[in-house]
């Protein structure tokens, strides 16, 4: 099942849904930073969840940014987002380790801790949005949820989940995110909840072999809804040397002097989102001085 995001309308209900199917990218993710479980969990649930929201952007050149910041092991989550719903994203202690769950399950609250959220939405033009709430849980989707009924004023529902098999590779990832628009009226409400709570785990569904479109179907049984798009989706990194190079700039000619007089020969510069090593050598670092 290669990755996919969906969008989809309710003709007869104030309601809309946008499902994603993020496990190859989630896995992508995993051996880019060489994730334990615990952290595959955590910032895969978070790439899921900004895939979600990316696509809704209205600017082909806009972003959105997810940023928690707890006090767990875990450290802080980034998962950046295009308007494309591609995306990548790092977290501070990929080896984090925590007791699992009665269950057995991952605990990944426990790995985030108590902090906060913020999402920074940036279409290129002007200052970005940002809007930031504490956590709920630090199980992503109900820090989600929370940031979407409080900061944007939009009640929904949020799934997202992460499963590892037991040499740690990721057999199945990916989430759905039910919103109500107003004019929503209670029947339809109760409806929806109830589908919901019918509906097992999002990794169950998945692990068992049901498509996206399949999973949106159980959610919005007795809806007549519409599928309004089915785009691919991918672990996408947009770093290259002309990005470094700007980047080495800005620091400006203090810090770029600084920098090539305690190198001897060369430097090198990794990008956090894919490890890609870029090296820099002492007449590159001369020339960018001289250009300022």
């Amino acid at each position: 099942m290669s990755d996919r995001l969906i969008r989809l309308i309710c003709h007869d209900a104030e309601i809309k849904m946008t499902g994603v199917v993020t496990t190859e990218l989630v896995e992508r993710m995993r051996q880019i930073h060489k994730t334990l479980p615990l952290a595959t969990a955590a910032l895969g649930r978070t790439l899921s969840a900004a895939s979600m929201l990316g696509r809704e952007l209205k600017d082909e050149n806009g972003s959105l940014t997810i940023q928690i910041h707890g006090d767990g092991p875990l450290g802080a989550i980034t998962a950046v987002s295009d308007c494309d719903g591609n995306v990548r994203g790092y977290l501070q202690n990929p080896a984090a380790i925590v007791p699992l769950k009665q269950a057995g399950k991952l605990d990944v609250g426990a790995g985030v801790g108590a902090g906060y959220l913020m999402v920074s939405k940036d279409i290129g033009v002007g200052e970005p949005f940002n809007g930031m709430v504490e956590l709920h849980n630090g199980e992503i989707a109900e820090d989600i949820t929370k940031y979407l009924a409080e900061s944007e004023q939009v009640p929904s529902a949020v799934s997202l989940g992460v499963l590892v098999d037991v040499e740690q590779k990721v057999i199945a990832a990916g989430g759905f995110m039910v919103q109500l628009m107003p004019g929503a009226t209670d029947e339809d409400i109760s409806r929806l909840e109830a589908n919901i709570a019918e509906c097992p785990s999002m990794t169950t569904m998945l692990h068992s072999g049901l498509e996206i479109e399949e999973i949106a179907a159980r959610v919005l049984a007795g809806f007549d809804f519409e599928i309004l798009e089915s785009v691919p989706v991918e672990y996408r990194c947009n770093c290259s040397g002309e990005r470094v190079h700007r980047a080495l700039i800005s620091l400006g000619k203090d810090e770029l002097i600084r920098l090539r007089d305690e190198k001897d020969e060369e430097m090198t510069v990794t990008c956090q989102f894919c490890d890609k090593v870029y090296t820099i050598g002492k007449d590159e670092l001369t020339q960018m001085i001289e250009s300022l």
